[in-house]
């Protein structure tokens, strides 16, 4: 007992002495340097860039072998090329960084700008287009449709047709019937209102997808991967309508079950639920 008890006032005295010497503003730089150290290596270990980190380690303790052994010549060439290595690391990992400052811009905070629909646009914007998904199901005319939410696409805005109009149920059938120039791409709604059309998207490299799925239920897909978005999707094969959400693909939904969805996901409760997906990815 004497042992454990000699042991514990050791700990707390080193404990004390730590407090003397580290102010709250060293606590503060530790954390964020961590958290800044987790957001970046969480999002590497989603890509491939655990390849190109294990080959800058190699070439690092190549770099402390050449100079323990005095090898000039290497030491001169790998210095060299380290004092590059910020600029190197930038071109490497663009992808990575992007969609690392991707996240941050779609943290809590960036709500706080964003402008609040209201209990009518939203309905208005929920039965337009369950309306549309019901007409074009019955006609098997292919449509995709994306809801912006907590993260911007004007990526991908640009590259259709902006429109700015507000969502009705006749515009969306226009917008994908057949022979309309627009129909090709994917539909965007931002705060209730119809943003651009014919506008390409990412597609999801998800190997488990079914072969039998095409291009727009691939980037459907692929937008809710990159993004918080919610894709509705109307097949030309069968009219199956279909919802991609957080990555995953929820497949021949009838009217009542795409409402229900579609209700869920804009409560109040699913903006709660989708922050606190948030925060556990954090």
């Amino acid at each position: 007992m004497e042992s454990i008890k000699e042991i514990l006032d050791n700990i707390w005295v080193v404990l004390m002495s730590l407090r003397q010497t580290i102010s709250y503003r060293d606590i503060i730089d530790i954390l964020i340097i961590a958290y800044l150290i987790y957001r970046v290596l969480t999002v590497m270990r989603k890509t491939n860039a655990s390849s190109v980190i294990k080959g800058i380690v190699f070439l690092l303790a190549v770099a402390w072998l050449s100079n323990f052994l005095n090898l000039k010549v290497v030491t001169y060439v790998l210095n060299q090329a380290l004092q590059m290595g910020v600029l190197i690391l930038i071109v490497l990992f663009q992808p990575e960084l992007r969609k690392l400052f991707e996240q941050v811009g779609s943290s809590r905070l960036g709500w706080i700008f964003r402008k609040r629909l209201n209990v009518e646009n939203t309905e208005n914007m929920l039965n337009s287009v369950l309306t549309a998904a019901e007409a074009m199901s019955s006609s098997n005319t292919g449509a995709i449709i994306v809801f912006e939410r907590d993260v911007g696409l004007n990526d991908f805005a640009v590259t259709g047709t902006r429109i700015d109009a507000n969502v009705t149920p006749e515009l969306i059938q226009n917008i994908f019937y057949h022979n309309s120039p627009l129909h090709d791409g994917a539909l965007l709604i931002r705060e209730g209102r119809l943003l651009a059309a014919a506008c390409m998207l990412p597609l999801s490299n998800n190997i488990s997808l079914s072969r039998e799925l095409g291009m727009r239920h691939r980037a459907a897909v692929g937008i809710s991967e990159r993004s918080d978005a919610l894709a509705v999707i109307v097949s030309e094969q069968n009219g199956a309508i279909s919802v991609a959400v957080d990555g995953m693909l929820k497949r021949q939904l009838t009217r009542e079950t795409l409402e229900k969805l579609l209700r869920t996901e804009f409560s109040l409760e699913g903006r709660r639920r989708r922050v606190k997906k948030k925060v556990i990815k954090q």
